[in-house]
């Protein structure tokens, strides 16, 4: 048993069975993957995977724990190395981010540029979805960065809050509501279609709670997970854009009127989220400090490391931070 046979064998499950697209995942041969899948159960004795004809189409019961236990071992090989590269002092390695649109677009490049300065040997991947997906793919990423209008959000991980923020309303300057100096209420605002994110249909999003509170019904003309979509569609006249407000320029949007959002509408948090237990590069580090000044680096490194607590600071206000 080797351990590029354990991370073979987790990519083909997270990879739906296609071995494939497991290959492509792991740089590896179809062919080569498939034999060292064979070895490895054949040492075993038993098959991980129940097949149909050459395809595979599910897990074994003990297959799942063969998986399990793989994961772990690859989670504590890849602490050892990043412990052993900490202590080297090396600087130079790949960061894999997952992230939704907005923090990729808006909050992320100035805080990556400042660490490619301080670390030009790393490169950066940044991996944009989804807050679901982003979750999904902790088990790979060094972090992930959400965001929440409400509790922190639901993980294994280490949730640590970087900033709130409010949403706005984003109209033509001909619009109806582009006169506004005061937030609109829900009822007002249920006039009109609105263009969101795409978390927006979801009965248990913030914005639907709100609405359904104030006794009224969102008329959604339209979602995206990308806020320049949103603007591009606003622009078109289809309808009121609602949006985070870090993802406004007045620079880029200068044709654009920006509108206070119903004060309703509760406040968000945005979030990184460590995989509990992982070790983080000197560099992963720097860059989640950057991302929240307001703790302290012993402490966030502490906390990460399961020796403390966590006893986060108030996050700052976008617009303050």
């Amino acid at each position: 048993m080797t351990l590029t046979q354990l991370r073979y064998l987790v990519a083909i499950a997270d990879a739906g069975f296609n071995i494939t697209q497991a290959a492509e995942r792991v740089h590896a041969s179809q062919p080569g993957l498939s034999k060292q899948l064979k070895q490895l159960e054949d040492e075993l004795g038993f098959q991980i995977f129940r097949r149909r004809g050459r395809s595979l189409e599910g897990v074994s019961p003990a297959g799942a724990r063969v998986i399990e236990s793989a994961r772990r071992i690859l989670a504590e090989v890849a602490n050892i190395r990043s412990f052993a590269a900490n202590e080297r002092g090396e600087q130079r390695g790949r960061l894999l981010l997952a992230t939704t649109h907005t923090q990729a677009r808006y909050v992320l490049p100035p805080a990556i540029a400042g660490l490619t300065r301080q670390y030009p040997q790393v490169s950066v991947d940044l991996f944009a979805a989804g807050d679901a997906e982003v979750l999904a793919r902790l088990d790979e990423a060094d972090f992930g960065l959400l965001s929440t209008a409400g509790p922190p959000p639901a993980t294994q991980g280490v949730a640590v809050p970087l900033y709130r923020w409010r949403r706005v309303l984003l109209v033509p300057k001909a619009h109806p509501l582009a006169q506004r100096t005061t937030p609109p209420a829900l009822a007002e605002l249920a006039m009109y279609p609105l263009i969101s994110y795409e978390s927006s249909t979801h009965p248990e999003s913030s914005l639907q709670r709100a609405f359904a509170a104030a006794g009224v019904s969102p008329k959604i003309a339209m979602t995206a997970r990308d806020a320049n979509l949103i603007k591009a569609y606003v622009r078109t006249g289809l309808g009121v854009g609602l949006l985070a407000e870090m993802a406004v320029s007045g620079r880029e949007d200068a044709d654009l009127q920006v509108v206070p959002a119903p004060l309703e509408l509760p406040e968000c948090i945005t979030w990184a989220v460590v995989p509990r237990d992982r070790v983080l590069r000197e560099y992963a580090l720097a860059l989640l400090h950057a991302l929240a000044p307001q703790i302290d680096r012993r402490d966030l490194r502490r906390v990460l490391e399961g020796s403390q607590p966590p006893d986060w600071p108030e996050p700052p206000r976008w617009q303050v931070r």
